[in-house]
């Protein structure tokens, strides 16, 4: 089991898009729907301020982000 440091250090950390993907849809409550990688690519394309801190992921940053962003697309999937 993670600590609450070692969880804290996991959401803040930038990572690649398929370990954020992951994370994210591992970690999703049930009923919203999943992302994929062209989901990711279009939120990318539509949020591109939040990824001028190197251009990774973070779970801390962009995980609500996405989702209240998927839940108005619902095309998306």
């Amino acid at each position: 089991m993670k600590t609450k440091q070692e969880e804290y250090i996991l959401a803040h950390t930038l990572t690649t898009r398929a370990a954020f993907l992951e994370i994210y849809n591992r970690t999703l409550p049930a009923g919203y729907p999943r992302a994929s990688s062209e989901i990711l690519e279009r939120f990318r394309a539509a949020h591109p301020a939040l990824f001028k801190r190197g251009g990774g992921w973070s779970v801390a940053l962009h995980r609500k982000r996405l989702m209240d962003w998927m839940s108005f697309r619902h095309n998306l999937t």
